[in-house]
């Protein structure tokens, strides 16, 4: 049952008009004019009709056809013919295989899929998945992390493949998944970080990685998942943290040229009106100075030393839209206690860092900044949070045998695209999301 084709590419096969092909999908639409039936079969790259008609095809194949039922999987083999259908060609029928039937009547109609509440579309996501309109977010998130492999690879990172299951919670706080490791206590993995900080302690000097990050946070929001993609960096021998801005921006400006160019996502960036804003040079505003125009401008009051909530980033995503013409917008030098231990901490005032979070469209998709590579301050950053040295040795050794100063990046995947698309709820950006309520399917 080799599918030959995507119906998507088939379209585009002039030169195939009058060749028999094979076409493989589920059934979208069936209309039926007495003698002539029409199969109207979907896949993920487009619409393609299949003709059926009583005295031309044969009569197997008609008997076939009549068998067929909405979101049928069938496949047709015939000739490519020039039609009337929307598409300019259909295939006349010669073979019709029904490969599956529904046994039970749809609780979710695909095609309509978007106008269900997102909770029943998640409880039957493989109906929702097959709407084209929700089936192009995961196609856009598979080209969003090529990119970002393709851009970080032209640059001398090396992919690295790091545990999940780690002996401590890298932020050193309480939302963490605990497991049970042969007897041992043991979490599942908050981030990447202490791993991708060894790779470049360890002499690969600038890596990245794809992979599933953990949170333990009770959010009911629509920006949370508890389980998501984190897209990570982190590089040695930087001069600061601006180098590793640098590579965040260049990374969104690779988004940013590539996706109404490669032919991989054109169709949607341009059916969707896809467009994504960034100046000669992402704005760089720091965590002082973001109070100050939240006050003046906005009325907005931010806690001094205090992080930015929903709201604020909100309206700095303004801001910067209004007098930058960006999309985007780099907050830096982040306070020191709502930062990691391992953030580096500014010498002259101890109580900021130089830690970044880039805003995209009023939303946080990436957190950064230098790491603190000097074993001596690292033991008093520790001290400074309150935590043990015991609990982080393991990590502590890293840095005894000679660590360059070094800093890297997270970032979410599924934000990025929920903000590339304008999507209402991070969790449509998610094929199965995670949050506090959901663990199936």
């Amino acid at each position: 049952m080799k599918k030959q084709v995507f119906i998507g590419d088939l379209l585009k096969r002039r030169d195939l008009l009058g060749a028999s092909v094979r076409v493989c999908g589920w059934v979208h639409r069936i209309r039926d004019i007495g003698r002539i039936k029409f199969l109207v079969l979907r896949d993920r790259t487009g619409i393609i009709q299949a003709v059926v008609k009583e005295g031309e095809t044969p009569q197997e194949a008609v008997r076939e056809a009549e068998n067929a039922r909405l979101e049928a999987v069938v496949c047709v083999e015939g000739p490519l013919v020039e039609g009337k259908a929307a598409q300019g060609v259909e295939v006349k029928a010669r073979r019709v295989e029904i490969v599956s039937l529904p046994v039970e009547p749809l609780p979710l109609e695909p095609f309509e899929s978007t106008k269900a509440l997102l909770a029943t579309r998640l409880n039957y996501r493989w109906l929702d998945v097959r709407n084209p309109l929700v089936s192009r977010i995961f196609v856009l998130e598979s080209w969003v992390a090529w990119k970002f492999r393709e851009y970080y690879r032209e640059n001398g990172f090396v992919e690295i493949f790091t545990p999940k299951i780690v002996a401590a919670g890298t932020e050193g706080g309480a939302e963490v998944f605990p497991v049970i490791y042969f007897g041992r206590e043991a979490y599942l993995a908050q981030s990447p970080q202490f791993y991708k900080q060894f790779a470049v302690i360890a002499g690969l000097e600038r890596v990245y990685e794809i992979g599933p990050v953990f949170r333990a946070e009770p959010h009911h929001t629509t920006r949370h998942l508890t389980e998501y993609h984190s897209m990570d960096i982190e590089l040695g021998f930087i001069d600061d943290y601006n180098d590793v801005m640098d590579y965040v921006e260049g990374f969104f400006r690779r988004l940013a040229s590539d996706i109404r160019r490669d032919e991989a996502v054109a169709g949607i960036a341009e059916e969707l009106g896809v467009e994504i804003r960034i100046p000669g040079k992402i704005p760089r505003i720091t965590m002082r100075e973001a109070y100050e125009i939240l006050s003046s401008k906005y009325g907005k009051s931010v806690e001094y030393g205090g992080d930015l909530d929903s709201e604020a980033e909100r309206l700095m995503g303004s801001y910067v839209s209004e007098e930058y013409d960006s999309d985007f917008v780099f907050i830096t030098e982040y306070p020191w206690r709502i930062r990691p231990f391992y953030t580096m901490r500014k010498e002259d005032e101890p109580e900021w860092t130089y830690g970044f979070d880039l805003l995209f469209r009023g939303l946080e998709v990436v957190t950064g900044g230098q790491r603190e590579h000097r074993y001596d301050k690292l033991l008093e950053n520790l001290r400074d949070k309150g935590l043990r040295e015991e609990t982080f040795r393991f990590y502590l050794d890293f840095f005894k045998h000679g660590a360059p100063p070094h800093g890297g990046a997270g970032m979410g995947l599924e934000r990025i695209v929920m903000q590339i698309l304008r999507l209402e709820n991070v969790r449509e950006a998610r094929l199965l999301p995670r949050d506090p309520e959901r663990i199936i399917p």
